[in-house]
């Protein structure tokens, strides 16, 4: 429901009795909760209340009160976010209660009388379950490439890469597709697509327990039916202080929301939280060929092998003109001992027309030399998916999803309007 507040509540409590409330208040104080968040009042209040405002991370509700606790829960479903922890509390001691609680979607129930140990066990491991790596459902997978474009200096062409193949999976694809500007500062990602960047990026940097299906879909500024972007132009007084958790988040939630993920990354962003590539498919080096970017190209082949082996790397070399190259093809790659997968021309021109248009580039020059090769790419980018599709279909369903498991929407099989699935 897109109409309700994205900002959710950590944790929040319904419960039917004082007595219960005053053995759980202190223990939400010592977790770092809001004691305001334990109202009275129980499954029935919870629904009323969140109806009208976005459910929490984890929540609590008592059952004592409901006369029928499964449909209870089912109508409690309508009003949840996805990714909700649900604990419940009851005072009925019946094992094919709590079956089909846990059936239903329900992380845990526990029993009335209430001890302050028996809540903080359920809390911490609530707390640990949301805050889990989240993955698909095995039964639901849906393929999803992720491609990182990376330059080995400034003004190779990266970000006119990453553009312009998040344009083309989402057109003449027709794939559903993000794109993630990481450079929080200096982005073009926004600019080169003519659209103002928002502030998604920032907002999620400063708030990552925010980031759900919700808030990709509100913050995510659309480019054209299936191409969504996140970027940024953040104040260049304010440095950018993050772990990268949130960055790591985002690529998670675009993995459920999108077949495709383009992620136009600046080389600090691999030295400062090298996780980032921990799940993605292939890595675009973008280079010029010069003694600079044949020392940078052996850098960052030689750090993805150690940090991101299990993604394809892609060399491609632009700006290329014949006769006026610092170094030759053959010599640049004999330095970075392999062979440059792809060779995009020189052609000022195109960009200059495509800067003028508000356009990526291979959108403004589709007969272009250039947009053929980019399109080559990126024909080469959806076959890799398909590859590791095949060859990784057994390690992905290794891979069940925590949140996924515990989910109470998935499992109801109602997934609520306007959130991706």
């Amino acid at each position: 429901m897109s109409w309700k507040n994205a900002n959710r509540d950590a944790f929040a409590a319904f419960m039917c009795d004082e007595t219960a409330l005053d053995v759980l208040r202190p223990v939400v104080v010592d977790m770092g909760w809001a004691p305001e968040k334990c109202h009275r009042g129980g499954l029935r209040n919870a629904i009323q209340s969140l109806s009208i405002t976005a459910s929490p991370n984890i929540l609590m509700v008592d059952l004592s009160e409901s006369g029928d606790p499964l449909n209870d829960i089912n109508a409690l479903a309508e009003v949840c976010e996805p990714g909700t922890v649900v604990i419940a509390v009851g005072q009925v001691n019946d094992v094919r209660l709590y079956r089909d609680l846990i059936a239903s979607g329900i992380q845990d129930y526990l029993l009335k009388p209430l001890n302050a140990g028996q809540i903080r066990d359920a809390l911490v491991q609530a707390q640990a379950i949301f805050t889990a790596p989240k993955s698909h459902d095995p039964a639901a997978v849906k393929r999803h490439v992720s491609t990182a474009v990376v330059g080995t200096r400034g003004g190779v062409g990266a970000s006119t890469l990453a553009t312009s193949l998040a344009w083309l999976f989402s057109t003449d694809h027709k794939l559903p597709t993000a794109l993630l500007d990481l450079d929080v500062h200096f982005g073009t990602g926004a600019l080169t697509l003519d659209l103002e960047p928002g502030r998604g990026l920032t907002d999620a940097i400063d708030n990552p327990s925010r980031i759900d299906g919700l808030f990709i879909e509100r913050a995510m500024i659309r480019a054209n039916d299936n191409l969504a972007i996140l970027s940024a132009e953040a104040p260049i007084s304010s440095p950018l202080m993050t772990d990268g958790s949130a960055f790591v988040q985002l690529e998670e939630e675009f993995r459920q929301a999108f077949e495709m993920t383009v992620i136009d990354m600046p080389r600090n962003m691999l030295i400062n939280f090298p996780h980032l590539l921990g799940d993605v498919n292939v890595v675009i080096v973008a280079t010029e060929l010069t003694l600079a970017g044949a020392r940078d190209a052996i850098r960052l082949l030689s750090w993805l092998k150690t940090n991101a082996a299990h993604a394809r790397p892609i060399i491609v070399a632009n700006k290329v003109q014949a006769g006026a190259n610092e170094i030759s093809k053959a010599d640049f790659e004999a330095s970075i001992e392999r062979k440059i997968n792809y060779m995009l021309p020189y052609d000022i021109k195109g960009a200059s027309n495509a800067a003028k248009l508000g356009q990526t580039f291979v959108a403004a020059n589709r007969a272009s030399k250039v947009g053929g090769a980019i399109r080559d790419i990126a024909f080469a980018i959806i076959g890799s998916g398909e590859e590791d599709g095949a060859e990784d279909g057994a390690a992905t369903a290794r891979k069940p999803s925590l949140l996924g498991k515990f989910d109470l929407k998935k499992m109801l099989n109602k997934p609520k309007a306007g959130v991706p699935a």
